[in-house]
């Protein structure tokens, strides 16, 4: 098939020279250079998260030269080189400044990747993707370029294995015993606790979104779960990839055909019953928007529609990691995501007519794995659930007017006395008093104390980084001391993090949301039968307006930002600071800090009201 351009590009010298010069170097044919693009991206970072994907890029670019050719079997396509993404390691980063590039990193990824695609002009790409934001990124731009594509993950690292208790273990293992004074213990377990390579292997944020993204179609569903290591991944995936791929050009499938309303209704769905990362709230989001649609609560789901079915209609079905016991290589070891999402399906929990990148329906892709059944010790069914209700909970109230604010239900460790927590604000602008406080005087932390962290959003921080450490020594100092302390910010949390912990509260602090107007000892509380956060101050119009009017003030002060913001010290956090939007609408960078205009598919959608067959 030619390109309806080629006619002057085949007349220009200048634009023919790299051309063949890159078709020699890669050894395909050179009547092939005007011909549509394919090619393979990768995610890459400075942690182990990332050290299987070149191999994997390697593998799949070969295969995908073997195939490219002149005769009638072949892909009669020009192939371009593998190009990587760069993100920073949310692991080795989290507790430090440098956490602010976390989510700024999907960002960076959307738009590197968006670069290569749009400018090599591809038609078909392969992508392997690791660690957790950039991913979405990854995905974010195949659905902005709207060309076949298809995803593969990496996969998730192997347990380490405790020596000394023979336990299995990994990196929230580590950071839960930050707190410890037992330096033998830390050394063993940070030696211990990450061996191999691949992602965080629990259903921490990482897995949460890789089985998003093969519930919303554009992951082969059997390709979630084997780890980083599996040999599988390299001997049977690339060739697989490549047909599946080769199939969605020849019918001219596209993302925006896969990534649909029902798909990811659908995704959501199975990430409440895999007790799933709260980072989903921000991602979600994000997949919609580059998607097309304009608001994933007017659009896709509302939070009144998102908390029913937690509450009432999808149980937890995993025991899994950072709740649970189980890692990702243990589910694989069960049968694969695919043995939750089918279960899911015959329970008539999800849309089984949403088209996938195996050129299938969702309905038949599962047909065609035939999964095993839930085994009642990894997975659990959906009619005898691991824990009844849904993993995640948004919530609204005084304090998240946006009804931004999110809670993992499936974390909880107590203090929800009858779905009620009632407790005293202890205030922290910044993540790093709190880390402070954490090391140098932790018993000043009481029963019932709710830690208040601001100006962490996606304007303070800059780039609202994710609070591991934090809740880490949090759960620890609870345990030990078998207190309740939870933690609410208008930051976010790692998948891996527990506890009674809130993020994603907006309006954020920097913008003079709520959340910066409580003061040391406030009333916080916590309504669950509601799905409410409240500080019982600002019910009173009177306080509310005198604090406002006392922030405007400083803020006026010292020239249009307060002064716990973080620095924006480069034009990449400047650039956030600047652009980013609210966590209810992703928390990502667009410009002037408008939504897109939306494609005619969420005007088509703006005055649907859906049945609600969960009765």
């Amino acid at each position: 098939m030619k390109n309806s351009k080629t006619v002057l590009i085949d007349k220009n010298p200048g634009r023919n020279a790299q051309t063949y010069g890159i078709a020699r170097e890669l050894n395909t044919d050179l009547d092939l250079i005007h011909e549509p693009s394919v090619g393979v991206v990768g995610n890459k970072g400075d942690s182990q998260c990332y050290i299987g994907v070149e191999r994997k890029v390697k593998v799949i670019h070969e295969a995908l030269r073997n195939r490219i050719g002149i005769n009638s079997d072949q892909l009669n396509m020009r192939l371009v080189q593998p190009e990587f993404t760069i993100a920073t390691s949310d692991g080795i980063r989290n507790g430090t400044k440098e956490m602010r590039y976390s989510l700024i990193g999907r960002e960076v990824t959307n738009d590197s990747i968006c670069e290569h695609l749009s400018a090599s002009g591809l038609e078909g790409v392969i992508a392997v993707v690791a660690c957790d934001k950039p991913p979405v990124g990854t995905l974010s731009a195949i659905l902005e370029h709207n060309r076949p594509a298809i995803i593969m993950s990496d996969g998730s690292i192997r347990p380490g294995i405790d020596s000394v208790s023979k336990e299995p273990i990994d990196i929230i293992t580590s950071f839960q015993s930050a707190g410890s004074d037992d330096e033998e213990l830390k050394k063993r377990i940070s030696c211990e606790a990450c061996p191999g390579y691949g992602s965080c292997g629990g259903m921490f944020t990482y897995n949460t979104m890789q089985t998003f993204i093969g519930v919303v179609g554009m992951q082969p569903l059997h390709m979630v779960s084997p780890a980083s290591e599996d040999e599988i991944r390299v001997k049977n995936f690339p060739d697989e990839l490549i047909n599946y791929l080769e199939d969605l050009i020849k019918k001219d499938i596209k993302p925006r055909d896969i990534v649909t309303r029902e798909s990811l209704r659908n995704a959501i769905i199975v990430s409440m019953a895999v007790g799933g990362s709260t980072n989903v709230m921000l991602h979600a989001p994000e997949l919609a928007r580059a998607s097309g649609y304009k608001s994933f609560s007017k659009d896709i789901m509302s939070p009144d529609e998102f908390n029913h079915l937690s509450e009432n209609i999808v149980p937890v079905v995993i025991n899994a990691r950072p709740f649970g016991k189980y890692s990702m290589v243990d589910i694989d070891r069960k049968g694969g995501i695919q043995v939750i999402v089918k279960d899911l399906l015959d329970a008539g929990l999800l849309n089984g007519d949403t088209s996938t990148c195996t050129g299938e329906t969702l309905k038949d892709q599962l047909d065609r794995l035939s999964p095993l059944k839930p085994d009642g010790d990894v997975i659990y069914n959906v009619k005898d659930p691991f824990k009844d209700t849904g993993g995640l909970r948004v919530l609204g109230g005084n304090l998240s007017p946006e009804y931004s604010a999110v809670l993992k239900l499936a974390g909880v460790e107590g203090g929800l006395e009858n779905n009620i927590f009632n407790g005293k604000a202890k205030i922290f602008d910044g993540e790093q008093t709190l880390l402070r406080s954490l090391e140098e005087a932790p018993d000043q932390f009481q029963n019932l104390d709710m830690i208040i962290v601001r100006y962490e959003g996606p304007v303070g921080g800059p780039g609202m980084p994710e609070m591991l450490d934090s809740t880490s020594r949090i759960t620890s100092l609870c345990r030990e001391r078998k207190i309740i302390v939870g933690l609410m910010t208008d930051g976010r949390f790692s998948g891996g993090s527990v506890g009674l912990v809130i993020g994603h509260v907006g309006p954020e602090a920097a913008i003079g949301g709520p959340i910066a107007l409580i003061e040391e000892g406030d009333d916080i509380i916590v309504n669950l039968n509601k799905n409410e956060i409240n500080c019982s101050q600002l019910l009173d119009d009177i306080v509310y307006s005198k604090r406002k009017e006392q922030w405007d003030i400083k803020v006026l002060e010292n020239g249009g930002f307060h002064p716990s913001v973080g620095e924006a010290d480069t034009r990449l956090l400047s650039r956030m600071r600047s652009s980013a939007v609210s966590a209810v609408h992703g928390a990502g960078m667009h410009p002037d800090r408008k939504l897109w205009i939306c494609s005619p598919r969420a005007i088509e959608n703006r005055n649907f009201t859906p049945k609600n067959k969960y009765k």
